[in-house]
């Protein structure tokens, strides 16, 4: 019962500063106190990032909930673009322009890797610890109808420089157990909730999601990597996990990492782990994640190019949502004591003393690291029934992905192929850029069918019954 209760206080809490309708979920004393514990612990590290800065005071993040309040969210786009001038990512810090990949890929690509390192996402460090991979279990199972072989992994970080914190990389793999060889895997972003019984009352509010049958009937394994087992979504964690791990429990500089590029180193080890299982083809592993974890698949995509596809779902601001749009959450949002856990300490600067329009890079230039591997930018609907709200700022994010078209044309590749914001439910899955807002709620489970569709021109595998056909 100790690991649900900490997975349910982490969830209240992310709730709590996401903007987004608290979950309807009493507390037992016990963990209201953890709870207020953790808060106070999170304000306390913040206020000490602030004194690093020198920064007094902070602009208030968009207020989702009171329209009369001063910091009333914005969701008129008459005011939503003050800063449309974006960085050039086509253009080199001496002013000369990028004219071709060689020059992409030998000066401008890290120039902006350096701007986001520094200013917004901060900076892995040379002395991270190795991992090493425990199959914990191997089992044969039945998932839709399908054989497959499901192992739970443990990634046991070395904490020898400093034993007073563990970290251990939760993870799961699951291939089709009557496909031969090596087989594409989609690595997904996740928690690790305990499932009941098939037989326990309610089982059936926990159904295996729809995708996963998707994937079988293709071919393709999944996996899934519990990104808070090794880096904990709050402030008071910066000096746990392997963030607190590598610091030996001090607090964070200005430029160290935070918890979204700490995820996505998580998520490369697990990619390490697949480059050594025969029955994964690792050169064809995709990334993929939902909200904030949207934004670490961005992340994990950008910085690393083994990689082979990216399905970044929803991600908002600090992920695929231009920074200079004032329009749902804010920049702000992400410098309060909040969010900014997810970030380096030096993106708090552009909350107080700086706006926005100071960063030296913006999303698109995130989008723009991906080139040229196949990227597909993943929202819900803004409005209707079951919409999943304006919050995260559709229109903001189409205007990054088309933004990073330039740079995806310089690598031989095909954009999004137009620039006029698509009607809900139009999938524009013609280039290697891909776009698609579904009808549906806070989820990437509508955009499966056509992200598959637009990823099997890219992921080549030979599917189940294309082998039993074979074999008779």
């Amino acid at each position: 019962m100790k690991q649900i209760s900490a997975i349910a206080l982490a969830l209240l809490f992310a709730f709590a500063v996401s903007g987004l309708a608290q979950p309807q979920r009493q507390m037992t004393p016990e963990q209201q106190a953890a709870f207020q514990a953790q808060q106070e612990a999170t304000r306390k590290d913040h206020r000490q990032m602030m004194e690093q800065l020198k920064i007094t005071t902070l602009r208030p993040g968009a207020n989702p909930n009171d329209p009369k309040a001063v910091n009333a969210v914005n969701y008129d786009e008459a005011k939503a673009n003050p800063w449309p001038k974006l960085p050039d990512p086509l253009v080199l810090k001496n002013g000369k322009k990028v004219t071709s990949a060689k020059v992409w890929w030998n000066q401008r690509r890290a120039e902006i890797i350096e701007d986001f390192d520094r200013e917004v996402y901060g900076r892995v460090p040379q002395n991270v610890p190795k991992v090493k991979w425990e199959v914990v279990s191997t089992s044969n199972e039945i998932k839709f109808d399908v054989p497959v072989i499901v192992k739970q992994l443990v990634g046991h970080v070395d904490n020898s420089a400093y034993p007073e914190i563990s970290v251990d990389i939760q993870l799961t793999l699951t291939t089709p157990a009557n496909v031969k060889g090596p087989v594409p895997v989609m690595l997904e972003f996740g928690f690790n909730f305990p499932r009941p019984p098939a037989n326990a009352p309610n089982a059936n509010r926990f159904p295996e999601p729809t995708w996963q049958k998707l994937l079988f009937e293709k071919g393709w394994g999944f996996a899934t990597i519990v990104p808070t087992s090794y880096q904990p979504d709050n402030g008071a964690g910066l000096t746990k996990g392997i963030i607190g791990l590598v610091n030996k429990g001090q607090p964070r500089k200005p430029d160290d990492w935070g918890a979204l590029r700490a995820w996505a180193w998580g998520a490369s080890r697990a990619l390490d782990y697949f480059e050594t299982d025969k029955s994964v083809d690792a050169k064809q592993v995709g990334i993929e994640g939902l909200s904030r974890y949207g934004k670490a698949a961005l992340v994990t995509m950008a910085y690393d190019q083994r990689f082979a596809i990216g399905f970044i779902g929803s991600s908002g601001e600090g992920g695929a949502k231009l920074h200079r749009r004032t329009y749902g959450e804010l920049v702000e949002n992400l410098t309060g004591s909040g969010g900014y856990h997810w970030m380096a300490g030096n993106f708090l600067k552009y909350g107080g003393p700086l706006t926005a329009n100071d960063l030296p890079v913006d999303a698109h230039e995130m989008i723009a690291l991906c080139a040229p591997r196949p990227t597909f930018i993943s929202y819900g609907a803004a409005e209707g029934q079951g919409a999943e709200g304006k919050w995260v700022d559709q229109r903001g994010s189409f205007m990054a992905a088309v933004a990073a078209g330039p740079v995806f044309r310089l690598l031989g590749k095909k954009d999004l192929g137009t620039t006029e914001f698509p009607a809900v439910d139009t999938a524009l899955i013609d280039g290697d850029l891909a776009w698609r807002q579904h009808s549906g709620g806070h989820t990437v489970v509508p955009n499966w069918p056509a992200f598959l569709q637009w990823a099997s021109r890219y992921i080549k595998t030979t599917s189940p019954s294309q082998q039993t056909a074979k074999a008779k």
